[in-house]
């Protein structure tokens, strides 16, 4: 009887990703609380521990402190680990460990993988996970590499290698944490083409998701690709392509930002711009000297974010185009939804908008409790703020370190959602079991619109 009500008991996959995310949260946390994590010497305080912590293992990129001149080289080895755990999963972390020690990989164990990569079938994911995990070592390995001969000449060997390996795992986790110092990110580096499109291509190999990547190195042909991956690509080049028109446009004159630059600067900040949006969280223009029409452009793009099954935050790209396509097929009065001459199922759509529904209404009551708490700030700064948490993006107007302790921690909480996923964090709180409805009452009808 006993043993009966412990299996009852038994977290489900969505439970399990929350509580394992949480769990690196807080040996994060109690790591940079020590006083060895800091320049000082001196305990950083729960609150803000926790804070870095959080944007650490959600790959976000919200700092209360500088990173690059405020943690000690244990700090910032604890955050790089936390980077690069929280990017691709605890879940791909705990198989690596169970490859190296020969341990059987049971099928709980599958079913979990699968729920965190958001992979159709547990049929091959032991193997995706070992693609990932070499993939990840390959690509950040090259992005190491071509970092560090941009940094070997300005900050030494020993220094250039380790900001070269630092910002590379966070470029490609879309993680945002920089080791420039006093809070610049990359703005120093505006005019750098080179170091620009490094990044860029890291972030955006990223954000595009792994079973994307392992299906454009397998297929080579956009033709054969699968729906999800012609999906996932088509909506990454038409935002990035309509973020960086737009931003050019709307910063050209605006002497906070590009205004003053020549045309290919422009260009490749712009572009840098609609990337680093898409939950990166790396800036080389100053956010708070953006127009508010940027400012409110950067907050759409952060919360659609990435792709699934990537390191990036937000809704994702499949997300807002299924909804997109819905409603054109609503408004030309078609039955199904459609794209490449495939039919999306009921179930699918019926995701998205509650994916879409449950993020909206996070971020609004986010809001509303931050206007309440931060009274003395903008409410376009706080809203942006928010947005950013919960993409996991991590730009900001520069209210951050400003932030109540309470303000703080629901920021933090607000990261964690968008890490896990509204849906999934919903699942595993709500303890649900799908249930085939016994009665079926008749049909109501009630106006919309």
């Amino acid at each position: 009887m006993k043993f009966n009500r412990f299996r009852k008991k038994e977290l489900n996959p969505a439970q399990i990703l929350a509580t394992g995310f949480a769990g690196i949260i807080v040996v994060g946390t109690i790591l940079l609380n020590l006083p060895i994590a800091t320049m000082a010497g001196k305990s950083t305080g729960l609150i803000n521990s926790f804070f870095t912590a959080t944007s650490a293992v959600c790959v976000t990129g919200l700092v209360v402190v500088d990173t690059g001149t405020y943690w000690s080289m244990f700090g910032k080895t604890v955050i790089l680990l936390l980077i690069q755990i929280g990017g691709l999963g605890f879940m791909a972390m705990t198989t690596l460990g169970a490859l190296i020690l020969g341990s059987k990989i049971t099928l709980r164990n599958r079913l979990i993988m699968q729920e965190a990569f958001n992979y159709f079938t547990i049929s091959g994911i032991v193997r995706l996970v070992k693609y990932i995990l070499i993939f990840t070592l390959i690509i950040e390995g090259i992005g190491a590499f071509l970092l560090s001969l941009f940094f070997i000449p300005i900050y030494g060997k020993m220094t250039g290698i380790a900001y070269g390996i630092f910002h590379s795992i966070s470029a490609f986790c879309n993680a945002g944490f920089d080791l420039i110092g006093n809070g610049q990110s990359f703005t120093p580096f505006i005019g750098n083409a080179d170091l620009n499109l490094v990044i860029i291509a890291l972030i955006v190999i990223g954000g595009l998701g792994f079973s994307v990547i392992l299906d454009i190195i397998k297929v080579k042909t956009f033709k054969k690709l699968t729906l999800h991956s012609k999906l996932v690509i088509t909506m990454t080049a038409i935002l990035l392509s309509i973020g960086f028109l737009l931003f050019f446009v709307l910063e050209f004159n605006n002497p906070s930002t590009i205004g003053n630059l020549d045309f290919g600067d422009k260009v490749v900040a712009s572009l840098f711009q609609s990337v680093t949006t898409r939950t990166a969280g790396f800036n080389t223009l100053d956010t708070a000297g953006l127009t508010d029409s940027s400012k409110f452009l950067t907050m759409i793009l952060m919360f659609i974010g990435g792709s699934p099954g990537s390191t990036a935050g937000g809704i994702k790209t499949t997300t807002i185009a299924i909804i997109v396509l819905s409603v054109i097929a609503i408004i030309k009065g078609r039955d199904d939804t459609e794209l490449f001459n495939r039919r999306l199922s009921r179930d699918v759509t019926d995701r998205a908008l509650v994916v879409f529904g449950i993020a909206i209404s996070l971020v609004m009551f986010v809001t509303l409790l931050l206007t309440i708490i931060e009274g003395n700030k903008e409410f376009l700064d706080i809203f942006f703020e928010t947005i950013s948490a919960f993409g996991t993006v991590g730009l900001s107007t520069g209210i951050t370190s400003d932030l109540s302790s309470l303000g703080k921690i629901i920021i933090s909480l607000t990261m964690f959602s968008g890490r896990v996923g509204p849906v999934t964090l919903i699942i595993a709180l709500a303890h649900r079991q799908k249930k085939k409805a016994l009665i079926r009452y008749p049909e109501g009808k009630i106006s919309v619109g």
